[in-house]
């Protein structure tokens, strides 16, 4: 199989500094794995830092960066869809892919992919599932087609109703396929931030970025682009700040709201990392406390190793 760096990490961990530097030194190109970086016009917002991505004078090519407008409902199936293009892409040319990101989400399933994205689970077969106890789903789930329970590998209750909604699904369209990709061999690498000091980094940088033009940010989407609605929906800074644009927070307000749902948010993109280890992901960690040569070495070393 052919091979790929993903770097990942929580918010304020570096990650995207690494990747751009070690992309630099294989003659690389990033394909981001962040669920809100695709949409244009949301920049300070999403962390896209752009500026990262010139190194020594250097512009790094990345993909999956400002391809949709911010009123597309983009999915996780179309993802999938524009990150085997974009890998498919770059190996053409002969370069090396670096996935960076922090959505759990994206990575996994531009790691191992899903060949059932896009079904949607009926909300009355969830709520069915849903007041089910442990025993009566797992008796549910355990007259899925072996063929099937083998390929979604279930171990939680949510991903055996997410099974049970694909084979209902399956049974009424006897025509569907399932995609297929490619399982791809990654040298994974995780960014990892001591708490005191993530706390720090974001804290520092959410100032910054109120100060500095994530507020006007906001403004242009609203009078261009989005509703309040709209713009809400995209979570965490965007929803603070639609609730500060409708006067219905103070700043002072917008900032300790803000800074606790993202340092929540950290903690939660840590759980999932720490989640994929468990399902079997070999995660190398390094130390973003240590100088960027020290990680881009111990990268470097692992890369010429795997």
């Amino acid at each position: 199989m052919k091979k790929m760096i993903t770097i990942l990490g929580p918010t304020a961990s570096g990650k995207t500094e690494l990747a751009c530097h070690l992309s630099l030194e294989l003659d690389a190109e990033i394909i981001s794995a962040d669920s809100r970086q695709i949409y244009k016009y949301m920049d300070i917002g999403t962390g896209k830092d752009i500026e990262e991505y010139t190194v020594d004078a250097q512009s790094i090519p990345f993909h999956l960066i400002d391809i949709k407008d911010p009123n597309y409902k983009y999915n996780i199936a179309e993802y999938q869809i524009d990150f085997h293009k974009a890998l498919g892409d770059i190996r053409d040319r002969s370069k090396t892919p670096i996935l960076c990101g922090g959505s759990g989400l994206y990575i996994e399933t531009a790691l191992k992919g899903s060949s059932y994205l896009g079904i949607e689970t009926k909300p009355e077969l969830r709520a069915e599932l849903e007041s089910l106890d442990e025993k009566g789903l797992e008796m549910r789930y355990a007259k899925l087609p072996d063929l099937l329970r083998n390929d979604l590998n279930a171990r939680t209750s949510a991903r055996k109703i997410r099974a049970i909604a694909i084979h209902e699904f399956m049974l009424q369209n006897p025509n569907w396929k399932p995609r297929k990709y490619e399982e791809i061999d990654s040298l994974i690498i995780g960014v990892e931030i001591e708490r005191d000091l993530r706390r720090e980094k974001i804290t520092k940088r959410l100032s910054h970025r109120l100060n500095n033009g994530l507020i006007e940010e906001a403004e242009y989407l609203i009078e261009n682009h989005l509703t309040h609605d709209e713009l809400s929906f995209f979570g965490l800074e965007y929803k603070w700040l639609s609730l500060y644009l409708r006067k219905e927070i103070s700043k002072k307000e917008l900032f300790d709201g803000l800074n606790t749902a993202i340092h929540q948010f950290s903690k939660r993109q840590m759980t999932w990392f720490r989640r994929m280890e468990k399902n079997g992901y070999k995660i190398h960690w390094v130390n973003a406390a240590d100088t960027l040569e020290i990680k881009k070495d111990k990268v470097l070393s692992l890369y010429a190793q795997y």
